[in-house]
């Protein structure tokens, strides 16, 4: 099958994001990096870009000089990764999907519910793809689960207990750390800290399993590092459509958690848990019956989670490989067929809508926000 021409906007040389991407899109053979615009600074960003094999005239120095090549070119790009800061998501995949490409944007999808939902029209009016790197609901267990969830094998879905708990950020003598303070400085990451950052991953991947959507929160936040403007902790209570109800943590100085996403989910039938830092175990409770570890690779899993599975059982996939799934469902969905299961501009939006909402919950004490996006309610 012909390859996928692929570019990439950010993600230069010691981008955190930025190997994972360049990993992932090219796992499976799907696609080749083609083009790309990848750091602020120009001739640093089209040295590298070079390095990794991109031709000289498709080495831009920025995003709007590679929209502006791109888009004239016969053999232009079929994806365009946005892996910028946060505050230049929305200029950047507006841009892309007006002038007719598909995009894989990186969280938070917008700053504003505002640009959020302009995003949603924009995406539903080009025809296009707008996906947004929501990469963990993308690990073969994850997906397993939400298999399960569907075929009924949990029942219905009564309580998700979600943790994105870490504890990086726990040492006030590193607060004034460059790579550290941005996160909690509000005009650089917008009205929320940790909820925006891991929380909201969280928050996806409890409506991506239960296959439902938050509906109404209440939020409680916690600066704990006097400095800091923005939360780093928080603690959200929320209610889903379907009536499910979700519990969940998420913090940066829990010292002592390293990754800690982790995921319960409960029904009338059964429950299942998942952790990101053993990630291809899930353990299933069938109600009255014994704790089972289903292992990723094994024999009976889903169609789903066996397709998304590289190597066989008992060896470790990673987070790459997680990222590599993504692009897996986004060079199927290009070539025309349906992949379901990729997060689109409106999960996007509705993170957003729920980022919003928690920040208002915890300014009233607590109260019940509506977190649904106006144009979804």
């Amino acid at each position: 099958m012909t390859k996928l021409n692929w570019g990439m906007i950010g993600g230069g040389e010691g981008s955190q994001i930025g190997p994972a991407h360049r990993l992932g899109a090219q796992a499976d053979g799907n696609f080749v990096l083609a083009a790309g615009a990848l750091d602020v600074d120009a001739e640093k960003g089209r040295a590298y870009a070079q390095s990794l094999g991109v031709a000289p005239d498709r080495a831009y120095a920025d995003w709007q000089e590679m929209l502006d090549g791109e888009k004239g070119r016969t053999d232009r790009v079929d994806l365009v990764t946005v892996a910028t800061p946060n505050s230049t998501h929305f200029e950047i995949t507006k841009a892309f999907l007006e002038a007719g490409f598909n995009v894989l944007c990186e969280k938070p999808m917008t700053m504003t519910v505002e640009e959020g939902e302009e995003i949603v029209r924009v995406a539903e009016a080009s025809g296009k793809i707008c996906a947004v790197n929501y990469c963990y609901s993308a690990y073969p267990m994850v997906r397993e689960m939400r298999q399960m969830v569907k075929t009924g094998q949990i029942g219905k879905v009564r309580l998700v207990v979600a943790n994105f708990s870490h504890g990086h950020h726990g040492d006030a003598g590193d607060a004034d750390n460059p790579r550290v303070r941005w996160r909690y400085d509000p005009g650089m990451a917008g009205v929320s800290g940790q909820f925006a950052d891991c929380g909201i991953h969280a928050l996806h991947m409890a409506g991506f399993i239960a296959g439902d959507e938050v509906r109404s929160l209440s939020a409680d936040f916690a600066s704990t590092i006097p400095s800091r403007m923005l939360e780093d902790d928080a603690m959200v209570n929320f209610r889903m459509e379907g009536g499910t109800v979700g519990r969940l943590w998420t913090s940066s100085v829990a010292i002592g958690r390293q990754h800690g996403f982790d995921i319960q989910v409960f029904g009338e039938t059964g429950g299942m848990r998942w952790a990101s830092e053993q990630p291809n175990q899930v353990f299933y409770t069938p109600v009255g019956g014994r704790t089972q570890i289903m292992e990723k690779g094994e024999g009976g899993l889903s169609d789903e989670a066996t397709r998304l599975s590289r190597v066989a059982v008992a060896h470790p996939e990673g987070f790459p490989l997680a990222v590599a799934n993504i692009y897996v469902d986004l060079a199927a969905a290009i070539r025309g067929e349906t992949r379901d299961a990729l997060p689109s501009a409106r999960d996007g939006l509705r993170s957003m809508a729920a980022v919003y909402a928690a920040v208002d919950s915890a300014k009233a004490e607590g109260a019940w926000v509506d977190a649904r996006p106006p144009m979804l309610r």
